[in-house]
């Protein structure tokens, strides 16, 4: 049923993170409806009645007292099993890279993402990178290694299909991964406010077989080529 209300699931670790999301829900869901159940039961219980004065009643009883800490408790262990069924999964998601298929950059700035990509050596920052606007390409089943950037201000690097979200910080470097599982086409989007063209910072996320996404990745090198050769044409 929640699943319904989600993005096209498409990332190795997606449906780890809707199970976590509905499991928050039905918690914080529960509380909400058992909160709300008895607020109108005290306010039905303990309503106005002509004759009958308000009564303070101090907290210096350990029943009185019990009325806020067994529930405290109570949401404290919650928030303790919510911790430990969540941990495994960001540990894996945020602080392990598994080894990699293909690298690389994303650069943030006002209002565009461009990604970066190694030529045939597979370094970055080397004479054969090429350079791609609002679009990056992917093989699918292939471990994607980036390496995220921001050019002026803070960004936030959003594909909500691979339930993906990590800020981008100026002058940091900030690595992550992800694994696509299905082709198609999917939204990029910045998620964090970063000026006047916020709502225009969009871009693509193309998800292919390994046939296409060589054809592409030659046709990107030779158009790269070409260009070197021609200075005039940049």
């Amino acid at each position: 049923m929640f699943d319904s209300w989600l993005p096209e699931a498409a990332s190795s670790y997606a449906e780890k993170i809707d199970g976590l999301l509905v499991f928050i829900t039905v918690i914080v869901g529960a509380w909400f409806l058992a909160s709300e159940a008895l607020l109108v039961y005290l306010a039905l219980r303990y309503r106005r009645v002509e004759g009958r004065p308000a009564a303070y009643i101090p907290a210096n009883t350990l029943r009185v007292m019990a009325v806020v800490l067994v529930p405290c408790v109570v949401i404290l262990v919650f928030d303790l099993v919510i911790d430990a069924v969540a941990a495994p999964v960001w540990h894996e998601i945020k602080e392990t890279q598994p080894p990699h298929d293909a690298l690389i950059r994303v650069s943030g700035e006002q209002w565009a993402w461009r990604f970066f990509y190694p030529g045939p050596d597979g370094v970055l920052d080397s004479a054969d990178d090429f350079e791609v606007v609002n679009e990056m390409h992917v093989p699918v089943g292939a471990v994607v290694l980036f390496e995220l950037v921001a050019k002026d201000v803070l960004h936030s690097l959003w594909i909500p299909a691979l339930r993906l979200k990590q800020d981008a910080v100026p002058g940091r470097s900030i690595r992550g991964w992800f694994k696509a599982t299905r082709e198609g086409r999917y939204e990029i989007i910045c998620a964090e406010i970063c000026g006047f063209g916020h709502t225009l910072m969009k871009s693509g996320l193309v998800v292919e077989n390994q046939t296409a996404y060589r054809a592409w990745l030659d046709s990107q090198q030779g158009t790269q080529l070409a260009e070197a050769g021609h200075p005039g044409q940049r």
